[in-house]
């Protein structure tokens, strides 16, 4: 009863957060310095009073800023997010042809980086204050504190340019229907997307599991594994994974949000054609429809992400659920 409760109490607090959100993102979006009928109709397009108006009126610009998000929200329960002023297409419609290509950067990235990561920590952790150990944990340290953009333009400047092994960029061949192109082109077009964000990723994953490798092997009960004559296979199995996989996959699905946020900008870098390059668009462009719909489904995935780490921590580690 205590763990139902427990996650009925998460799932409601993920419910105002997203409330939040919708209110937070709103109230940003329409007060921005842009004006939505000029980003509309475009520069050096001239429109006169009657066809501003006209403009204004077909997108409600004219009732009060409450008005306008008591229709949004109420549209938005009904799972109509608008259409979106740069593609004259529904929003869910643009979402969904861009999602795809941004899911797939985000899974590719989400499994490589939790598995090296972990792999990674585990050697560290295994080879603690040797040559092996201070390497890895210093090329980690460097990557934790290197922007994404930055690896990105590094691996375009390596791998693209110089070396001339990968495409500058675009998420498949320039000239050729997206109908025609293959999964391998497609896969090409995204390798080097995805190291980046793998190379980003990695270390906070690599790290966390070193410590808590260190810690488990510095454990009494280890200690005890050792003295009682256990191989090192066997305290490896039984103990020390057993006592840092669950960690680490929180604190995989925790990061979520930091996967998405690294998306936008390697997806600018290497114009690739994702969520993270269309929100940039839409910002710019003020498209408030389309924003305020990527933000929202964003927000709705991160939320996802940290629930299932919640949920995950509840029940496979008995220690949390001790403490409910």
């Amino acid at each position: 009863m205590k763990t139902f409760n427990y996650i009925l109490i998460n799932f409601a607090k993920m419910i105002v957060l997203i409330i939040l959100v919708c209110i937070v993102t709103f109230t940003l979006a329409v007060n921005s310095p842009l004006d939505p009928i000029r980003q509309y109709v475009g520069d050096g397009v001239t429109v006169s009073v009657e066809q501003r108006e006209a403009i204004a009126e077909y997108w409600g610009l004219n009732d009060t800023k409450v008005v306008r998000f008591q229709k949004w929200f109420v549209n938005i329960l009904h799972g109509d997010f608008g259409k979106s002023t740069i593609f004259r297409r529904e929003v869910l419609d643009v979402i969904k042809d861009r999602a795809m290509s941004s899911l797939y950067l985000m899974v590719n990235t989400f499994v490589l980086s939790g598995v090296l990561g972990y792999i990674l920590g585990l050697i560290m952790g295994r080879y603690r204050d040797s040559i092996l150990d201070k390497t890895i944990k210093t090329i980690c340290i460097t990557f934790t504190a290197t922007p994404t953009f930055w690896v990105g333009i590094l691996m375009l400047i390596i791998f693209s340019v110089k070396l001339n092994l990968f495409p500058v960029g675009f998420s498949v061949p320039i000239g050729i229907a997206y109908e025609d192109v293959s999964f391998y082109e497609k896969a090409y077009h995204a390798i080097l997307p995805i190291i980046t964000l793998t190379m980003v990723f990695i270390p906070n994953i690599a790290l966390h599991t070193r410590s808590k490798t260190v810690e488990v092997i510095q454990s009494d009960y280890v200690l005890f594994a050792i003295a009682r004559g256990e191989s090192k296979k066997s305290i490896l199995k039984n103990h020390v994974i057993k006592n840092t996989l669950i960690p680490a996959i929180t604190i995989l699905f925790g990061s979520f949000s930091e996967i998405f946020g690294g998306s936008v900008l390697a997806e600018n870098v290497f114009s690739y054609p994702g969520l993270g390059s269309t929100i940039v668009q839409a910002g710019l462009g003020g498209d408030t429809p389309l924003l305020l719909g990527i933000t929202i489904i964003t927000a709705i995935f991160v939320f996802i992400g940290n629930f299932i780490s919640d949920l995950i921590s509840l029940l496979m580690n008995p220690m949390v659920r001790e403490e409910i």
